[in-house]
């Protein structure tokens, strides 16, 4: 147990430097940029989501932004973009910023944003659809442009399941080329899985086939029902300790960090693991290994194809809109972002426990599920009898 706990804090410590498709359990930065914690919550996110557009050749079940096959008429042009992420660079700690979609290869001008957000001192990383858009020429185009890191997406263990929830045949396959030829040309790489009632029973087989390839990270999303994503396709609050057991039980097993997104509620799991019997009070989650309690417009921030600024891209409330709002103006001083940076305003059993500080609950859940933002997170069963965890390791791991 004692080896298990060092390599887990081990494990915090060395992805300090990581983020997600994403917005929870994100890890500080330091080795190689700026330093974040809970301090920093109030003047500059840690990640900056842009939608560059919501152009895409998918048409996925979950897809927050109901994706189109062709671009937006009002889409930022390129010479707006620039002019957001210069914005962006105008934070007192500039975040991570993540092109996201739709698929933002479908933009002619994505590597020059990419190029131009890396020369103006940002880490940018992108988050592509997997189609054929995305050749080995792409790959090295954007490697060659700067890009921190590429994610794509892997929602099964198989092409059945996988084709079926993007809703493209031959999907899958795309999926292990394109990472193929990302490790073929060094960049690195992040796998982002949706976890819903489609592959709930496939977290272990998920794990095992990924520990095949030199990933840097598996950022595990908990589905979240807005745009195309119902809300029956979720798992059931009980079934998030299950899953939050095995992501446990392969962290650090196959030489690449495990996270979650929309389940903020695993860093209690990860605190109840590793024995810390101290209530985490106020500010009290730095003193927690590696551990920063980000959360929907809470050291993140969401920009949208047409320059609509949301605490998420899962937390779809409009605070502002770019060019006319700047979007550091908005982050620092819109009403609901302040909302959601303050444990004290959580309600119902969210707003007493003790976890409330690093965790909150998924607040873009809170808010697709009752219409409050700041309602207690409806998928944790925190405080009530828990199932019991599931022991036998799975084969790869035994």
């Amino acid at each position: 147990m004692l080896s298990r706990l060092s390599t887990l804090t081990t494990f915090y410590g060395k992805i300090k430097n990581m983020v997600n498709n994403g917005n929870n359990h994100v890890p500080a930065r330091s080795a190689g940029g700026l330093d974040y914690d809970s301090s920093d919550f109030d003047h500059s996110p840690l990640v900056v989501f842009y939608e560059v557009t919501r152009a895409c050749n998918l048409l996925c079940r979950h897809c927050r932004a109901e994706a189109q096959p062709r671009r937006h008429p009002l889409e930022l042009d390129t010479r707006t973009a620039l002019a957001l992420l210069a914005d962006l660079k105008r934070f007192p700690k500039p975040p991570l910023l993540v092109f996201t979609g739709g698929d933002p290869i479908k933009r002619a001008d994505v590597f020059d944003l990419v190029r131009y957000g890396v020369e103006s001192g940002l880490k940018v990383a992108m988050t592509p659809s997997a189609t054929k858009l995305v050749t080995p020429e792409v790959i090295r185009g954007l490697q060659q442009a700067g890009l921190h890191r590429l994610a794509v997406s892997l929602d099964g263990a198989d092409a059945a399941t996988h084709d079926g929830f993007r809703r493209v045949p031959g999907s899958y396959e795309r999926t292990l080329e394109i990472m193929r030829d990302a490790i073929q040309f060094n960049l690195p790489l992040q796998i982002n899985t949706t976890i819903a009632r489609h592959n709930f029973d496939q977290i272990d087989a998920m794990a095992c086939l990924l520990g095949h390839y030199p990933i840097t990270l598996w950022s595990v999303f908990f589905l979240v029902p807005t745009g195309r994503a119902l809300a029956g396709s979720r798992i059931f609050p009980e079934e998030y300790e299950i899953a939050f057991e095995k992501l446990y039980q392969h962290t650090g097993r196959h030489g690449f960090g495990v996270k979650t997104t929309e389940a903020p509620h695993y860093r209690r799991f990860i605190l109840e693991k590793q024995n810390h019997a101290a209530p985490a009070e106020k500010g009290g989650g730095d003193a927690l290994p590696g551990i920063v309690g980000t959360n929907d417009g809470r050291g993140v921030m969401f920009i949208s194809h047409i320059g609509e600024i949301f605490p998420s891209g899962f937390l779809p409330i409009l605070c502002g809109r770019f060019p006319h709002d700047s979007a550091v103006a908005v982050y620092q001083h819109s009403p609901l972002f302040g909302d959601l940076r303050n444990p004290g305003k959580l309600k119902g059993k969210c707003g007493f426990c003790r976890y409330r500080d690093i965790c909150g609950g998924s607040r873009a859940r809170a808010y697709g599920l009752t219409g409050d933002p700041l309602a207690a997170e409806p998928d944790c069963i925190y405080g009530s009898p828990r199932v019991a965890p599931q022991r036998s390791l799975p084969p790869c791991l035994a």
